[in-house]
């Protein structure tokens, strides 16, 4: 038989800075000059010299849904494709990827503006926290905002450093410095330095990174980077899974980078929120079905960091049949809805986590049922706060949480039987 040979890449990526021409290595300028495509916005192209003789060819806005048909357009032909920096950071290196394949692509990547950035600062890139704002709201910033942190703010244009600053002091952040480093590479390359508080720069270049050393005003809620934040930190009427109470529940759920938690009786969101909180990449949706509280949790989400917390509001289990399936489910009201149970279990994979609280006798009852036809932990929570009572100091008992969590069976195989009657 003759062997396979490894077709060669469809697109190049190039990455390329402020700089343009004259900051690029032999090999990228060797694979512009030799395109028949080129593609990039017009910002990169315009750094082209004229013997990059290819096609030029803009990105279409929207860019991402315009990807595949723009490189099936020009299949066959030698393209090449303009990147900001490096292509596989943040970039459109990923979009091709995943419209290509890794081995259909080659990427020769150029320093990125981070990297220029913290050469510029003096700042370790591996103790710098990276957050972009380019095509992404301004509220997911608020999630990295800790005394002492260190961020880079990719910006996604001119008005950018005005909005960050603008939230640093809504969230307590105002004496936090900044520097707005603007064409970092380039002939144009400038900084503009100042605080959270004072901002007061006019928009300049589009292009532009924002440094933040984070400092907090006197009096400013702290906000931990583990779950258990704070009770004031949550808009909310009562419906509320308290701190500690909250805290045992997201160390049982145990959230983990990429994973999809379903919340249902969002009630303000807490829990959704915080495991939110945990990772960039984590994401929940939180099922309510009163609509004032479901704008609640949409208001404490922005607030807290996590805009893209997804809410629907609803009943469960009717709603619950159009949402992508989960790795745990939390369950803090509506437990005696028939089939609530069931139908969270079902949509779990094998290995997937659910945790029900309560505090009513009924709703416990049914989970003592569920915990022995399915085993898992049945547990009951019980805080207690110290109040004055006269002129001494006495313990105030809060409602005893029960708690069962169970983790779904790899092998169904051996999973028990669902008990008869209405838990079915």
């Amino acid at each position: 038989m003759t062997p396979e040979h490894p077709r060669p890449p469809a697109v190049t990526v190039v990455g390329i800075g402020a700089d343009g021409w004259a900051g690029l290595a032999g090999p990228a300028r060797a694979v512009l000059t030799d395109a028949q495509v080129l593609i990039g916005a017009d910002r990169q192209l315009a750094l082209l010299p004229p013997e990059c003789a290819g096609t030029r060819v803009p990105w279409p806005s929207p860019l991402r849904p315009a990807v595949p048909g723009l490189l099936a357009a020009h299949a066959g032909r030698r393209i090449a494709v303009l990147a900001s920096g490096d292509p596989m950071f943040y970039g459109i290196g990923r979009a091709l990827t995943e419209v290509l394949g890794a081995a259909r692509l080659h990427v020769l990547p150029h320093p990125s503006s981070v990297s220029y950035a913290c050469a510029r600062l003096g700042w370790p890139l591996e103790d710098t926290e990276v957050v972009t704002l380019v095509g992404r709201p301004a509220a997911r910033l608020a999630a990295a905002l800790h005394e002492g942190r260190r961020l880079l703010v990719l910006s996604a244009d001119a008005t950018t450093p005005a909005t960050v600053a603008a939230l640093l002091r809504d969230h307590g952040f105002g004496p936090s410095r900044m520097r707005v480093l603007e064409q970092l590479g380039g002939e144009g390359e400038a900084c503009a330095e100042g605080t959270a508080d004072t901002w007061d720069h006019p928009a300049g270049d589009p292009l532009n990174v924002v440094a933040v050393e984070c400092r907090s005003a006197p009096g400013t809620l702290r906000l931990g980077a583990v779950p258990g934040l704070p009770d004031e930190a949550y808009d909310h009427d009562g419906q509320l899974s308290k701190r500690h109470i909250r805290a045992v529940t997201l160390g049982v759920l145990a959230p983990a980078p990429g994973e999809l938690l379903w919340d249902i009786g969002g009630g303000s969101g807490s829990i959704a929120i915080e495991w939110m909180r945990v990772h960039p990449s984590c994401r929940a949706v939180t099922v309510e079905r009163d609509p004032v509280r479901a704008a609640r949790i949409a208001a404490n989400a922005d607030r807290l960091g996590v805009p893209g917390l997804r809410v629907v509001t609803g009943r469960a289990p009717g709603c619950l049949d159009q949402l992508p399936a989960p790795d745990a489910v939390f369950i803090g009201g509506g437990l005696t809805a028939p089939g609530l149970l069931d139908t969270c279990l079902a949509a779990l994979p094998p290995g997937g986590r659910l945790v029900a609280n309560t505090v009513t006798l009924e709703s416990e009852a049914l989970l003592a049922a569920r915990h022995k036809a399915h085993g898992g932990e049945l547990v009951r929570l019980a805080v207690a706060h110290a109040v004055p009572v006269g002129t001494f100091t006495g313990w105030r008992q809060a409602m005893p949480v029960t708690q069962w969590s169970v983790r779904k069976p790899t092998d169904t195989a051996t999973a028990p039987a669902h008990p008869s009657g209405d838990d079915r």
